[in-house]
């Protein structure tokens, strides 16, 4: 294993692959359904804990290596800086995890569009109330701006069924567990979080604690950024809003363990808390509520962004896994005088004001466990 000089941090790196099984192919077999994992160790380790990095839609683990600006560290460097092993996948289907064609579902690409609305320029387009916030992302934001070309160039296509990701990914993340064979400490963005709860939940032993960044939420249905709400008359006339459901079983497409225990997620009985939002709704478990019950001794971090859509609902998702009784703690970044990140904070001028500040002294205070 080759030791390198990576911004300040001597590390040794090397990868391999988790997961995979073979399948048919004509007159031969082709492997499918495994993960790339890059494996960093600083050259000395003096925690007892390793991370496992989970990036959201459309990225790759490349993107927690270095800032989008290429003028600070990456959190990855900062954290080997602490003496963190860290362990960094790519999902299934996506970058250097293989996408077979002929097994694996269709994918899909965002655009330039998309990405400049909700990820890069939001200030520009004004979508949401605090989009007008933004400020840290470096440069314009727009086609065109070299800060921007590299990003966008960096996206890659992902798997569209929500459930077929869901699966490959708590499959192969598991067997990747295994492998580590000791607890981790679970930094997820996005819609990684998504993933993060379910090998919580298949592995509860081997999960230390969570660090979710923008998680992927609101609970039951997609917020109106994603899927622009419909409008029908209600019998006063007036107008009413409805959504488009999503994560049947409160914040995961496939299930996870409650208890009691459900074989549906229609047994997940719904109140609706909040629904006077053009841009979300707030809908949580009746009460009694079930217990997310392998999650119970896992704690957690949220960490919402000023300016990101999930300024708005992060909140929704919080109320949720405090229901299910989940111990966490929610940092709105602006609270603690962090402001203007969008949600891709992690990339950001000041990603590592974020990681200085909040999660690192977050991290220490829940693992108090060196080497």
């Amino acid at each position: 294993m080759q030791s390198t000089q990576c911004r300040g941090t001597l590390h040794s790196r090397n990868y391999f692959y988790v997961g995979q099984s073979y399948a048919l192919s004509n007159s031969s077999s082709i492997a499918q359904g495994q993960i790339y994992v890059e494996h960093l160790t600083p050259a000395s380790v003096t925690q007892k804990f390793p991370l496992l990095l989970i990036h959201g839609y459309g990225m790759t683990g490349a993107h927690w290596l270095t800032s989008s600006h290429d003028v600070n560290i990456g959190w990855a460097d900062w954290l080997l800086g602490k003496g963190f092993e860290i362990y960094i996948i790519d999902e299934p289907s996506r970058g250097r995890s293989t996408h077979q064609v002929t097994i694996d579902g269709p994918v899909h690409t965002v655009g330039t569009v998309t990405m400049q609305q909700r990820f890069t320029a939001p200030a520009q387009y004004n979508l949401w109330p605090s989009a007008k916030l933004h400020t840290q992302w470096p440069g314009s934001g727009m086609a065109g701006d070299d800060f921007f070309d590299q990003f966008y160039a960096s996206m890659m296509p992902s798997l569209s069924n929500p459930v077929e990701l869901s699966e490959k990914t708590r499959d192969s993340g598991a067997k990747l567990l295994d492998v580590i064979g000791r607890p981790v400490i679970l930094m997820t963005h996005s819609q990684g979080t998504q993933f993060g709860w379910l090998l919580a939940d298949a592995c509860p032993s081997l999960v230390k604690a969570i660090v979710n960044l923008d998680p992927g939420g609101p609970p039951f249905f997609e917020s109106a950024i994603f899927s622009l709400p419909s409008y029908s008359s209600s019998s006063e006339g007036q107008q009413t809003q409805s959504f488009t459901p999503a994560r049947p079983y409160g914040l995961t497409e496939i299930p996870t363990t409650y208890s009691p225990p459900i074989s549906s997620p229609s047994e997940l009985t719904q109140r609706v808390v909040d629904d006077s939002s053009p841009y979300f709704i707030d809908v949580q478990q009746a009460e009694p509520a079930r217990k997310m019950i392998n999650l119970v001794n896992i704690p957690e971090l949220v960490v919402t962004a000023e300016a990101s859509y999930h300024s708005m609902y992060d909140h929704c998702t919080v109320e949720y896994l405090r229901q299910a009784g989940v111990p966490v703690e929610h940092v709105k970044l602006e609270e603690v005088g962090i402001k203007g990140n969008g949600h891709m904070m992690f990339l950001e001028k000041n990603a590592l004001e974020i990681m200085e500040r909040v999660i690192g002294p977050w991290i220490e205070r829940v693992i108090l466990d060196p080497v």
